[in-house]
């Protein structure tokens, strides 16, 4: 009975995988749909070398259709020809087999992000800072930390779109967390590290979205762009929000960017009408037990000043009822992500003094728990500035 049940799953898996379209049926697909474009596509794969045409197949297969119309074959070469140098001028190509090549260094954009030819000029940019590293986890690292930096990108919600493409960041000097993980993600696949794009539309309490790296090195592992984390990955100051996310429902959930169609949509919530961005669930991977003791809250909270509502660096310290301080930090100002304030742990359905410091000045507040995670927010005159 059991050997005739493993048969049968086998035939079962068999059938759906003979279901499945091949590449080369997907690659005439996509012909049909660039319309005039069709001959810039059908001249790149005339011109490709044979030991790369299976890269180029894969481009082609699961090309978006709008740049399936509008693609010239030497942007599409170029990044064909420069993630094959990548791949094989790795130290850790080995690691590296081809379809982790093919879904996450082969391609040439992450989610809506204008199309713009990166590859050959960020391998000569980015190679030279990780010209010391021994695996993708120690390149990655490198990158996070010295490129930022060197282009003289940070985060702002001052940017133009949240969905800018690297050098539109590049241009302006801001990008949101979106734009921040682009420009990461590119640079690695630029010097042959595997990596995508991971993101949730909204956290489980509904204080907005965000959007990180992984890297492969062996396992998945992730990284705040912009945000590096000394020489460690897998930390980050979005952990314990990503922990409380939700598998089973859309909104809540963590989503890695996939080229190739999987079927699931990335849910891009700057961007409802591009064409489709597929991805896998991934929240299996964050979820854990929550780090927030029985008995007591997280409380988030930021300083703002009134008239711009721009968050401030504010020195703040917070006093129980015996006026004994049980904690002090530092709110976060505004070059740090939106969704990241200063966090700390007290019990519920309490009340706190709160002071904190602007400039010269020092204002005192009260804190209520409650028994929910919430952000407090406090405002403070937009001409008063942020202690240094």
């Amino acid at each position: 009975m059991i050997f005739r049940t493993i048969a049968f799953l086998l035939l079962l898996q068999s059938a759906v995988w003979a279901q499945q379209p091949s590449v080369d049926s997907l690659v005439k697909a996509t012909l049909d749909v660039a319309g005039s474009n069709r001959v810039e596509l059908e001249k790149a794969l005339d011109s490709i070398e044979p030991e790369m045409k299976s890269g180029l197949s894969f481009l082609l297969a699961y090309m978006p259709p709008s740049d399936a119309k509008s693609l010239e074959s030497d942007f599409i070469l170029e990044h064909v020809r420069g993630a094959y140098e990548a791949w094989n001028g790795s130290p850790w190509k080995a690691q590296i087999d081809e379809d982790m090549f093919l879904n996450n260094i082969l391609p040439y954009v992450n989610v809506s992000e204008r199309r713009e030819q990166w590859r050959s000029d960020f391998r000569k940019r980015f190679l030279p800072m990780v010209e010391t590293a021994k695996t993708p986890s120690e390149a990655a690292v490198m990158l996070n930390q010295k490129l930022f930096p060197k282009l003289k990108v940070k985060y702002s919600r001052k940017r133009k779109r949240a969905d800018q493409g690297p050098y539109e960041s590049m241009e302006t000097g801001t990008a949101s967390c979106t734009g921040l993980s682009i420009l990461l993600i590119d640079a690695c696949r630029s010097v042959g590290v595997p990596a995508r794009f991971v993101g949730t539309p909204r956290w489980s309490d509904n204080s907005g979205n965000h959007s990180w790296v992984e890297i492969w090195d062996g396992d998945w592992k992730f990284t705040g762009a912009a945000e590096p984390s000394g020489d460690d990955l897998n930390k980050g100051w979005f952990v314990g929000r990503a922990s409380k996310a939700k598998e089973s429902e859309r909104r809540y959930a963590i989503y890695a960017v996939s080229y190739r169609n999987t079927g699931l949509k990335f849910p891009m919530v700057w961007s409802r009408n591009a064409d489709p961005v597929w991805s896998v669930n991934v929240t299996s991977r964050y979820v854990k037990e929550s780090a927030v003791p029985d008995g007591k809250v997280l409380i988030r909270i930021k300083v703002t000043q009134a008239a711009s509502d721009e968050r401030v660096a504010a020195r703040i310290s917070i006093v129980d009822e015996n006026d004994t301080v049980i904690f002090e930090g530092k709110t976060k100002d505004e070059s740090f992500d939106g969704n990241d304030h200063l966090s700390i742990t007290l019990p519920k359905n309490k009340s706190f003094a709160v002071r904190y410091e602007i400039g010269e000045q020092k204002v005192q507040a009260k804190i209520e728990t409650g028994s929910e995670t919430k952000l407090v927010e406090f405002k403070v005159p937009a001409a008063q500035s942020a202690a240094k």
